[in-house]
């Protein structure tokens, strides 16, 4: 396992690490969740994801049990929760970034996890109801009182993103250090086009989510949605259309052939495109089973295969989003 720098952060992150969202508390108890967990733990990943409003705050402690059970040191791993759309319909509860919400949130996500601090809490969306001013001061005094070390934001802008580390360094405050942006082979232009001036002039870092676009990319809805998977979940009707598009499909069926000549599976070859990117810290990785952890972690061997012909070869299947001189 390779490690990076979140961006201009001191800390650095496994280049693979595991996520909580749709697994834990969905498809995963205390008991399989730890089994998931140890895996991903015993081979060099140190970075785990959760929110708030995962399984409407069960994941956290499902994620808190597990880890409180399995003992490990507490400076050896990171930990991320998020905050955006709330656990409950109170007016100041809900779909927000105020200073209330985001106060009483890292509360109650510390009780949940069993832990007295966080590593890493982001802002989960955008709130345009709320001054940024107003939320970057409540993130700052997060960190002040011990309670994360670091935030970041989730699905910003990068217009809304630069606004807030202008106001953190005008009144001297803690900035965000990065974003987390769904990124995979099906969605990358506002990961390489808009948020290239973070990277480029703000050393912001990056925790990808979804390299397998929900599990497409992994090959097993080519004839229609499993019983076991994702689109099946109560709640998730909205992946069935996704899913099921024929365009989307044919393009997956041709990444298999690349894959096949690889030597290496779908979501390996769809996880290694992900973590190529030098702008990528790290790539959050879900997985039900012990297996598709290890599998997972495997992709990162995948990398050096991944010529300029292979490269040249998977844009011509998905197609690549205009440069700015194109």
């Amino acid at each position: 396992m390779e490690y990076r720098h979140l961006g201009r952060a001191g800390i650095r992150v496994s280049e693979l690490s595991y996520g909580t969202w749709v697994t834990f508390s969905h498809q995963l108890d205390v008991k399989h969740g730890l089994e998931c967990l140890g895996a991903a733990y015993d081979l060099g990943v140190n970075f785990f994801d959760c929110a708030e409003v995962y399984a409407d705050g069960k994941a956290e402690e499902i994620l808190g049990a597990a880890m409180k059970e399995l003992g490990w040191r507490r400076g050896s791993y990171l930990v991320s929760t998020k905050y955006y759309w709330g656990l409950h319909d109170g007016v100041n509860e809900r779909n927000t970034l105020n200073r209330k919400r985001l106060i009483e949130g890292i509360r109650g996500s510390l009780q949940r996890l069993q832990m007295e601090y966080v590593d890493l809490v982001f802002c989960h969306r955008p709130d345009p109801t709320t001054p940024i001013e107003e939320t970057v001061w409540a993130m700052h005094n997060i960190i002040e009182r011990g309670q994360a070390l670091y935030w970041a934001t989730s699905e910003w802008t990068a217009e809304d993103i630069i606004a807030a580390i202008e106001i953190a360094e005008r009144h001297h405050l803690h900035k965000p250090v990065a974003e987390q942006p769904e990124y995979n082979l099906f969605k990358r232009q506002r990961f390489e086009q808009e948020y290239a001036r973070l990277f480029r002039d703000h050393g912001y870092g990056s925790t990808t989510w979804s390299p397998l676009a929900s599990g497409l990319l992994t090959g097993k809805y080519d004839k229609g949605i499993p019983g076991n998977s994702r689109a099946a979940l109560k709640g998730y009707d909205w992946l069935h259309k996704r899913m099921t598009d024929p365009d989307r499909l044919a393009k997956v069926r041709a990444l298999k052939t690349t894959a096949d000549r690889l030597g290496c599976t779908l979501a390996q070859l769809a996880i290694a495109w992900v973590l190529r990117n030098p702008n990528v810290s790290t790539v959050i990785t879900g997985a039900s089973r012990v297996e598709q952890v290890r599998e997972n972690i495997a992709a990162a061997n995948v990398v050096t295969k991944l010529t300029p012909e292979i490269i040249g070869e998977i844009d011509g299947i998905f197609g690549k989003p205009p440069s700015d001189e194109d």
